[in-house]
């Protein structure tokens, strides 16, 4: 078991690592639309916060040695479910293999955040 951390990434805010590799996998804790380059989200829409979310996974998955097309699962979360197509037309830019995915709406997304992805990827 591998700890990944990447400075191009935003720190954890909490006791868990950024992603975490076992046996050829790598799983990523979920990431919201933290800009690593100030600490704290900066987009306010839907499309910017995914897209910030986006860039943050593929500096983990750079730093892990790896890349979107290794991808086959994806957990999504929307603090609103209205917001559903738009996150689709900046998730589907990165995703384009299709990997599986969960897509919900919750309460709450920590930091304010409008949405959260997490992934495992395989070698």
């Amino acid at each position: 078991m591998r700890i990944i951390s990447t400075e191009n990434a935003p720190a954890a805010i909490g006791p868990y690592s950024q992603a975490i590799k076992v046996n050829g996998l790598l799983y990523t804790s979920g990431q919201i639309a933290i800009d690593p380059a100030v600490g704290k989200i900066v987009a306010t829409t839907i499309e910017e916060q995914a897209e910030q979310c986006c860039k943050n996974l593929a500096a983990i998955l750079d730093a892990a040695g790896y890349d979107f097309s290794e991808v086959f699962k994806t957990t999504c979360f929307l603090a609103d479910i209205a917001d559903f197509k738009k996150f689709n037309e900046v998730y589907a830019k990165y995703f384009v293999s299709k990997p599986a995915r969960s897509c919900v709406a919750v309460k709450d997304l920590p930091a304010g955040a409008l949405c959260e992805i997490e992934l495992i990827a395989a070698k």
